[in-house]
């Protein structure tokens, strides 16, 4: 599955604040000591996760981009460090891992994967004894300021169709953080976990339509609302938008893994 860019950039600004401090450090200071760094980013899309984690390391970086999309690749700003690789991570996940490989990161992905594409990304890192940073997997929560009585319904449906086959098989939508830290945990690795929350004001008005209007279809498809329903949800939530008294809050997990006997 692909993203536009243009929804990556809108997002990205949210994910930066969303990120969990205490885990982005953990994983920045599991580097800490060395010279040089090589860093391999899975699903990297225009490159977020390098932005967000490169400002925090000290040393020399090397980084390895993989994605599947050649338009979201080339949005990659060139730099000599950083070396970009189109990539079907449902064939070739192990060549993407291949070589000398101190930490891999990923973000917004493992909601996406199945829970066979999964256990493969485990028994990958663990034999390799690499370390894993995984951030933004969205946990199945939303908190919406002022209450509408068809959010629980249509959130419910909205995780439904999380759970469908975006690239990857049936996906592990909300469970996928929990998850993954129990199968990372199963194999030795130690996990240090946080919430990484977006949290949408009054302010946000692009973020919210954008999040709004792709629930509303989202749970239409599932057969669980109407087209009607979810409809009228969408213009009741975009009433408390245009009126600036809309929040939400939509939650996600970020963990840092660190492989057993590695401090």
């Amino acid at each position: 599955m692909s993203f536009s860019a243009e929804w990556l950039a809108l997002r990205e600004p949210f994910d930066l604040r969303a990120r969990h401090r205490g885990v982005l450090r953990q994983a920045a200071t599991s580097l800490a000591g060395r010279r040089a760094v090589t860093i391999v980013d899975l699903a990297c899309g225009t490159g977020a996760t390098m932005r967000a984690l490169a400002p925090h390391l000290r040393m020399h970086q090397s980084w390895r981009l993989f994605d599947n999309d050649l338009s979201l690749l080339a949005k990659v700003p060139p730099e000599a460090n950083v070396h970009v690789h189109a990539l079907d991570l449902v064939c070739d996940l192990e060549a993407a891992l291949d070589g000398p490989v101190d930490l891999v990161t990923t973000s917004a992905l493992l909601d996406l994967v199945s829970a066979g594409w999964l256990e493969r990304l485990v028994v990958e890192v663990a034999a390799r004894k690499m370390p894993l940073y995984a951030a933004l997997s969205y946990d199945g929560r939303v908190d919406f300021t002022p209450e509408d009585p068809r959010d629980a319904a249509v959130i419910a449906a909205v995780n439904l169709h999380q759970q469908g086959d975006k690239g990857f098989g049936p996906a592990l939508g909300p469970s996928a953080a929990r998850t993954a830290v129990e199968c990372l945990q199963r194999v030795g690795y130690v996990v240090e976990r946080g919430a990484a929350d977006w949290l949408l004001g009054e302010a946000d008005l692009a973020m919210q339509e954008a999040m709004l209007t792709g629930w509303a279809l989202a749970a239409s498809e599932t057969g669980e609302i109407s087209h009607e329903d979810a409809a009228e949800w969408l213009v009741s939530r975009r009433s408390a938008l245009a009126a600036k008294r809309s929040r939400i809050t939509v939650s996600h997990q970020d963990f840092f893994a660190t492989p057993p006997g590695v401090r």
